[in-house]
């Protein structure tokens, strides 16, 4: 069973400011320090898996494609770091459509990951910037979860994440 830390996308990994909703890569902008929390998390033995609710695709605001492209895109730029995510989930279901088990703060995501990669929840952890991402956690059973401000570096976080798990 592997450990993993679980990271929403819009405001925690890319500033999500003046958008409401992040599709384009002309909008695509790193947060501080995402490249090197994400390695110090990765040379800790800690899987790295991004969870994003994508709910703009429901509504017909974008497409799945787009935002697959825009994973591309993001995975292609922390690739060359040496810092990608080894698994992606996202849920393009918006509550005002059609409901959902994936959506967060429903686990679904982080349950298929479970599955998927092997993860151990009671070694995992999630850091996100809405209640709804840790109530999501908290519903998947992990052993902790972290709200941050949004559009800030998580590395002190992530910092805390290793000390809690040595």
């Amino acid at each position: 069973m592997n450990k993993a830390v679980f990271i929403d996308r819009d405001g925690v990994v890319n500033s999500d400011e003046g958008h409401y909703y992040v599709f384009r890569r002309a909008d695509f902008i790193f947060n501080p320090d995402i490249e090197k929390s994400i390695l110090l998390l990765k040379d800790a033995g800690f899987k790295i898996i991004l969870i994003t609710n994508q709910g703009g695709v429901a509504k017909g605001e974008y497409t799945t494609k787009d935002v697959e492209g825009l994973h591309e895109y993001m995975q292609f730029h922390l690739k060359a770091k040496g810092a990608e995510f080894d698994a992606i989930y996202y849920c393009p279901h918006h509550d005002s459509v059609s409901d959902c088990d994936c959506r967060k703060p429903k686990p679904g995501m982080l349950l298929k990951a479970f599955d998927e990669v092997c993860i151990d929840a009671n070694q995992s952890y999630l850091i996100g910037d809405a209640q709804r991402d840790v109530d999501a956690g908290k519903a998947a059973g992990l052993k902790a979860c972290f709200k941050v401000d949004k559009n800030t570096s998580i590395y002190r976080i992530v910092s805390e994440i290793i000390s809690l798990s040595e």
